[in-house]
């Protein structure tokens, strides 16, 4: 057996002596870590065993391992000759908190055990490193980018893990140790005081994009202001680097105003019609006041002296379809975009996107120009599933108040008589619920609710004589509960749907059924139409 001091600990950075022959043994490489870590190892020239206890027709990540045909994998256990070949051993946290026996057993044999954290401090990212946060608009604004970027023929880093986001735990930072030209992250988090912070540390990030801040991520006991705050740990993480902000957010002029932050500041806005006014919540103690473009975001002002300023790139000529416009940069160059998706909340992500990759990446505007253009959405998100008759079926993530404004009020910029079936259970609590029916009863012609909170608020809004023409409750609701942010069941989704067919002399042009149940759902949605035809 090898003689190794015991590596488990973390209070100090382990001693790693490794060569071009040293073997890692990596445990779960079906799992998030161990698939990541395994992939990480071998991008860096080294020899991977690995293990997973689940079966090779049961490995949930196995097609992110397709480009490495040298990884040796022992499925369904765990042999002794994988222990006699290993110089180091990468295990699961929860494995070595747990002392489990596998772990017992690493022990025995006097195997260094190394954790994800040992691996991210044996490698460095590839730079730059782009993080993006915010409360709406991250997932679009990074494809996006990344679109722009495979166009000029760079490849970021991806973490190519099926059906996951990406933006939580160790992901980001094992995903930018991954072989790539750099690296353009989702950095989002629930608004707990240094969570952010620890996801994008040691991501070690050059740039930083904040697309909004709204209060749509809080639950009851939680501040605004506090929740702003926990952006702010992104901002104190590039002092005297670069960051690109969304000009029209008063909390993020505000925001950066009181982190008195020390570096380039690049601002990106729009020029449109105010569709509402509203007020945001400062740090001074004020409401700033917002003419808004969209919720939350527009020209604004408050009695503590922050207020609205052309920012250095403003989209402007700005189409009826909310899908092209034209961009003034500092130097007074007029450059002219399209886009496949539509949205003024689409051209804030749009216009994000080519002020990173003008201003930091230096790509050209043919290329930008065809990135953005060839964009063709995120899935889930104002995604079209299907049609019965003249009716247009789509399914929408917005689960929050302000996500199910835009959204709403950018399709009924679309089409005539819009039903919006909710399947939210918002963050927030039943406030969240409240404002997310109120906001759908704003600007679709017709609401459903589909989860139980959804169900209980419509209730009493109508006991109120609230939306008496326009909400419209299932016959009948299946149960539910309520799971994380999973409002509605599958059920409870395919009732919701029912219901909005079922309003044949309403002239419906649109159903789309919004929140993360809807999107969760969607391939049984799909199938609910396939077989109604």
């Amino acid at each position: 057996m090898r003689e190794a001091k015991d590596m488990t600990t973390n209070d100090t950075k382990k001693n790693i002596d490794i060569n071009e022959d040293t073997v890692f043994g990596v445990i779960g490489v079906c799992g998030i870590n161990g698939n990541l870590i395994s992939r990480i190892l071998m991008d860096h020239g080294y020899k991977v065993i690995a293990n997973d206890m689940v079966n090779p027709e049961d490995c949930r990540f196995k097609s992110a391992l397709k480009d490495y045909p040298d990884m040796e994998i022992y499925y369904g256990g765990v042999p002794e000759s994988f222990f006699e070949k290993s110089d180091y051993i990468v295990l699961p946290m929860a494995l070595i908190e747990s002392k489990s026996m596998l772990y017992q057993k690493v022990k025995k044999y006097n195997i260094p055990i190394l954790t994800p954290e040992d691996i991210c401090d044996m490698f460095m990212p590839a730079h730059p490193v782009i993080c993006i946060t915010g409360t709406n608009g991250k997932t679009t604004t990074v494809a996006m980018l990344k679109n722009i970027v495979y166009k000029s023929g760079l490849k970021p880093c991806e973490h190519n893990l099926d059906n996951l986001q990406g933006n939580a735990a160790d992901i980001p930072a094992l995903q930018s140790r991954l072989k790539g030209d750099l690296n353009i992250l989702e950095t989002g988090t629930f608004g707990v005081t240094g969570s952010l912070k620890k996801l994008a540390e040691p991501c070690h990030p050059d740039v930083g994009i904040i697309t909004n801040i709204t209060p749509d991520h809080l639950d009851k006991n939680e501040r605004f202001l506090d929740y702003a705050m926990v952006k702010g740990e992104l901002i104190e993480l590039l002092r005297g680097k670069k960051l690109i902000v969304n000009n029209d957010d008063p909390t993020i002029k505000a925001l950066l105003d009181k982190l008195d932050y020390v570096g380039e500041v690049i601002t990106y806005g729009l020029e449109t019609n105010p569709v509402s006014k509203s007020t945001k919540q400062c740090f001074c103690g004020n409401n700033a006041v917002v003419d808004e473009y969209i919720a939350g975001v527009g020209v604004y002002s408050c009695k503590c002296g922050i207020e609205y300023q052309k920012p250095d790139f403003l989209a402007f000529n700005i189409n009826d379809e909310h899908n092209a416009f034209d961009l003034k940069t500092p130097d007074n160059k007029i450059m002219h975009f399209e886009l496949s998706v539509n949205g003024l909340h689409n051209i804030y992500n749009a216009t994000a996107a080519i002020v990173c990759a003008l201003k930091i990446l230096q790509l050209d505007y043919d290329t930008i120009y065809q990135g953005v253009k060839e964009f063709n959405g995120v899935d889930g998100r104002m995604q079209t599933i299907g049609k019965i008759a003249d009716k247009t079926i789509m399914v929408d993530y917005a689960h929050n108040p302000a996500g199910i404004s835009t959204v709403l009020a950018e399709l009924k910029n679309m089409y005539d008589v819009v039903v919006d079936v909710i399947t939210t259970s918002s963050e927030s609590g039943i406030k969240g619920d409240h404002e997310i029916l109120e906001n759908a009863l704003k600007h679709a012609d017709y609401v459903i609710p589909a989860s139980n909170n959804a169900y209980d608020c419509a209730k009493e809004a109508l006991d109120n004589k609230i939306g008496i023409n326009q909400i419209i409750l299932p016959e009948y609701l299946p149960q539910g509960e309520k799971i994380g942010t999973l409002g509605a069941s599958k059920d409870q989704v395919k009732a919701g749907l029912y219901t909005a067919l079922s309003l044949a002399n309403k002239n419906v042009d649109l159903i789309v059924l919004t929140g993360e149940a809807a999107y969760k759902f969607e391939e049984t949605l799909k199938d609910e139409i396939h077989s109604f035809k």
